[in-house]
């Protein structure tokens, strides 16, 4: 089924892309450059995000072939559209040295096992604990938002070689990492992709 995009959207990428040239990036790291800047109206997101295509591409695949798609709280399940996601933030509960965020993925993954989608946009804790587990994602967005912790959080996660979209700076947050899944979500299937 195909989306049917509002005019206030189609007029509002038309002015991203008047002042963001986006021509050259590679069809799904285009996809996800524009919906996060254009969740968030921050041009700066083109230079601070992190992808690398062929993560995507896979990413996609097993997203639309139904891959589990679990989220750190329901703010990042609430903008995540057109798919049902796991958040088991509500089951959790912090205990010494773990955080609920933490306690939460946890929980996420003895539900899910590898192969889902993480989509982590407010808690470090969340991402530090989902690098802990062998959880092998399909791709991790890793768009924690803050301070304390985020931009560590997100160093982790380039580093320990998982598939992922992330960003360099604090910023962050619900919105953004709910925007870059639903830019895969939105993307169309190719032939060679058809589940």
């Amino acid at each position: 089924m195909n989306r049917v995009v509002h005019p206030i959207e189609q007029e509002s990428y038309r002015r991203l892309r008047a002042r963001l040239d986006t021509s050259h990036l590679p069809p799904l790291t285009r996809a996800v450059v524009e919906r996060v800047v254009h969740s968030a109206a921050d041009l700066d997101y083109a230079t601070d995000l992190v992808t690398d295509e062929d993560d995507l591409i896979r990413a996609h695949a097993a997203l639309h072939a139904g891959a589990p798609v679990v989220v750190d709280v329901e703010m990042v399940g609430a903008g995540i559209t057109r798919r049902e996601t796991v958040c088991r933030l509500k089951d959790a509960v912090a205990g010494p040295g773990l955080t609920r965020s933490a306690h939460g993925v946890r929980l996420a993954y003895e539900q899910v096992g590898p192969g889902a989608l993480w989509v982590i946009g407010n808690a470090p804790t969340a991402l530090e604990e989902l690098l802990a587990l062998d959880a092998s994602p399909a791709l991790v967005v890793g768009l924690p938002v803050g301070f304390v912790g985020a931009v560590e959080s997100k160093e982790a996660l380039r580093a320990s070689g998982l598939p992922a979209v992330s960003n360099v700076s604090e910023k962050g947050g619900s919105a953004v990492a709910a925007a870059a899944l639903n830019a895969l979500l939105y993307h169309p299937i190719s032939p060679k992709e058809t589940p």
